[in-house]
């Protein structure tokens, strides 16, 4: 049984005002949550299956506000990275293995989203996208090797806030049916939807921000003393913003889209002549900016990951970790010469993290509940990570299923290996803290 203790301190200190001034990290993570792999899922669900789904999209929101608020709370009470913190508490071997299905999640998605900005790129400018692919590698490359995190998440932050303008303007400019709307608050999970759905709170609640978010905490100096911002900041990043940028995409294509063959840079072509240019150019320039944002706040995952495993300092001061950026930004390139339609892609590689996303979740709410912290999780807080860690489990379980009734080839057999892999790992860290519980 854990011992039951008061959260972070809520809102005593500091105004509203200084919490806008000094927020930050949670919009590096609400910078790869309101990307393009996200836009991918909402748009497939919302052409592909109308409104029924809208109850999935708003427990997103919710649901990636408190995978978050677990991930600050260990961040700040230990004040160091997970991948160190993990290693102490359960040894190397749990260490490499969260190190492993992070990196494995978020490389995949680099090299999708890659292929997805130089598209939208080339669509803009008429350059071919495999340039496009060389140069923003390059850009990656300069920008976070030389100037770091701060620079990053500057950019997250503006970059964010015009996605977000940019599709809710869009609102305003296609029909939306009011009823049917209110019928997909009713929760339904329609025949063929399982992927999707896993897309769509893979996009929220995913291993990459989860593990993410004690680095980037660090790289503010945030402490235990921070932690009324820093859950304002998730607040404000991920259940507000983020919260408006997923309803607002997934309304469009529910009212206007009905094709599932459509490809993210093809949807904005599509609402030209369905609801006018200015819908049209509303969301290319929603789908750049988000494309942007995503790639450079995703190439920071794993440089973070691996130089906490080997104990390097994870900011540009380190040369060790400043390669580690170089390597994964021009690692970056080749996903501009992937071919195929974006959208499935970006659609399949949501749907993979989050067969890794249980168990990520299990480590947090493992540690949280142990003398790792000075402050144990409350009861409120446990039920709320159970029922999260039971959502993203069941949704990963669809998705394998969903892969073994399709048919068993060279990818799905690859999703069913690893989804299993880590299923083991969790239910064996879960028997791990039973007995520890049971011997105290």
């Amino acid at each position: 049984m854990s011992n039951e203790t008061t959260e972070l301190s809520g809102f005593g200190r500091g105004t509203v005002r200084s919490y806008i001034d000094e927020m930050g990290p949670a919009w590096v993570a609400g910078a790869i949550a309101a990307g393009p792999a996200t836009m991918g899922s909402l748009l497939s669900a919302g052409a592909g299956f109308g409104y029924t789904l809208l109850w999935v999209v708003i427990v997103s929101a919710g649901a990636g506000a408190l995978s978050q608020f677990l991930a600050m709370r260990l961040g700040l009470l230990t004040e160091r990275g997970i991948v160190a913190v993990v290693e102490d508490a359960l040894g190397e071997s749990w260490a490499w293995l969260l190190v492993a299905d992070a990196v494995l999640a978020s490389g995949v998605a680099q090299l999708v989203i890659m292929k997805t900005v130089a598209g939208v790129s080339a669509t803009m400018t008429g350059i071919d996208a495999g340039i496009w692919g060389v140069i923003w590698g390059l850009v990656l490359a300069v920008g976070l090797a030389g100037r770091g995190y701060r620079f990053l998440e500057l950019a997250a932050k503006v970059l964010v806030s015009l996605v977000v303008l940019a599709f809710v303007a869009s609102l305003f400019v296609v029909p939306i049916d009011a009823g049917a709307a209110a019928a997909g608050l009713v929760p339904s999970l329609p025949a063929g939807s399982a992927v999707m759905a896993a897309g769509i709170v893979g996009g929220a609640v995913h291993i990459t921000l989860i593990t993410m978010h004690s680095y980037t905490m660090r790289a503010r100096g945030w402490t235990e003393r921070d932690g009324d911002l820093a859950t304002f900041d998730i607040g404000a990043s991920m259940l507000l913003v983020f919260g408006l940028y997923s309803l607002a995409i997934f309304l469009v294509a529910a009212s206007v889209l009905t094709s599932t063959d459509l490809t993210t840079i093809g949807a904005a072509q599509a609402l030209g002549p369905i609801a006018g240019d200015s819908a049209q150019w509303l969301f290319l320039v929603g789908l750049a900016g988000a494309a942007v944002s995503t790639l450079g706040a995703n190439t920071i995952v794993p440089p973070f990951l691996i130089a906490d495993k080997f104990d390097w300092d994870t900011d540009v001061s380190d040369a060790r970790y400043r390669a580690l950026l170089v390597a994964v930004a021009l690692l970056s390139i080749p996903g501009a010469f992937i071919p195929g339609n974006v959208l499935g892609q970006l659609v399949l590689i949501l749907a993979v993290g989050t067969l890794g996303t249980p168990f990520a979740i299990a480590i947090v709410l493992y540690l949280l509940n142990t003398d790792t912290v000075s402050r144990q999780n409350s009861t409120a807080t446990n039920l709320g990570g159970v029922a999260l860690l039971a959502v993203t489990g069941v949704l990963a379980a669809n998705f394998v299923r969903e892969q073994v009734a399709a048919g068993v080839g060279p990818l799905s057999g690859f999703v069913v290996t690893f989804g299993a892999a880590i299923a083991l790992a969790t239910l064996v860290l879960g028997g791990k803290y039973v007995r520890e519980e049971l011997l105290a």
